[in-house]
């Protein structure tokens, strides 16, 4: 008997500041992933800082390659983002934009893939905002956004002074979105390679 192997979730994201608020975010998420039976896959920081996206140029260094072998495989993704003048960051985008390479693939891009959003500011109009753009990204990448996506203010308490997440209510929501993309993921009834 085969023992099934649960479906792999991509997070990208975060800043290149190591443990930022939108990083310590999509790892809480992904946590909450494995605690279901998901597998995680982590792309931020400098695993994230890549050239400028110009797709008239073949050549992509190990990273952009890695990232989007990941993307492949994945049975869905949840991106984060710090929200940076009302809008997503630049490193985000930039690696969300290598996708394009997967433009000819027989799945195009994330077809039909779930699709979790995470942004944190420091307010709720840049948090909202950012959240939004994630989910227009994802619904342009043909991926099905989940219901819910977690937008963070970080001036407020979230986070103790030794990084863990201390408040409840954004708790429940990343634990929630990482359930939502797990549910998604499992009724396509495709996990491993696409």
């Amino acid at each position: 008997m085969t023992q099934s192997i649960g479906p792999l979730v991509v997070g990208v994201g975060g800043t290149l500041r190591s443990n930022s608020s939108t990083e310590r975010a999509l790892r809480h998420c992904l946590a909450s992933v494995e605690r279901q039976g998901g597998r995680v896959r982590l792309y931020c920081g400098a695993d994230i800082e890549l050239p400028m996206y110009n797709p008239h140029d073949p050549a992509r260094t190990p990273k952009a390659v890695e990232l989007i072998s990941a993307l492949r495989e994945a049975d869905a993704v949840v991106v984060g983002s710090p929200g940076y003048h009302g809008g997503v960051s630049g490193l985000v985008k930039n690696a969300l934009d290598y996708i394009e390479d997967m433009r000819d693939d027989s799945r195009v891009y994330l077809d039909n893939k779930p699709w979790g959003c995470i942004s944190c500011a420091y307010g709720w109009q840049a948090a909202v905002g950012t959240l939004d753009q994630l989910r227009a990204i994802g619904h342009a990448l043909r991926a099905w956004p989940t219901p819910l996506g977690v937008a963070i203010n970080s001036a407020d308490q979230i986070w103790d002074e030794t990084g863990e997440l201390v408040d409840a209510g954004v708790r429940s929501q990343l634990e929630l979105l990482a359930s939502q993309v797990l549910t998604f993921a499992r009724s396509t009834g495709i996990s491993g390679p696409n």
